[in-house]
């Protein structure tokens, strides 16, 4: 026995409601007659698999700009041990 196939509106529409209006998965797979394992499944219609993506790419940003962040510094301290050399060498 093959398990039912539901169109993509169905299931776009479907997730909506959890992800979107806040309902449990449990009371939407209830009220239309389906499984929560078939909403679950379904999640990659969601808002879900656009979030890890932004996710994904908050991530790499935050890591490159960390990356910055340590270069700039250490080049700051540089530079404070050098002024820090001239003023003496200057007195």
């Amino acid at each position: 026995m093959s398990a039912k196939r539901y169109p993509e509106e169905f299931k776009i529409e479907a997730v909506k409601q959890i992800t979107e209006r806040g309902y449990s998965v449990y009371d939407v797979a209830k009220r239309l007659g389906v499984t929560t394992h078939s909403l679950y499944a379904c999640r990659k219609y969601g808002q879900g698999s656009q979030q890890a993506s932004t996710l994904d790419d908050q991530q790499a940003e935050i890591k490159r700009l960390r990356s910055e962040l340590k270069r700039v510094t250490e080049e700051r301290e540089i530079l404070k041990k050098a002024t820090a050399y001239f003023v003496k060498e200057s007195h």
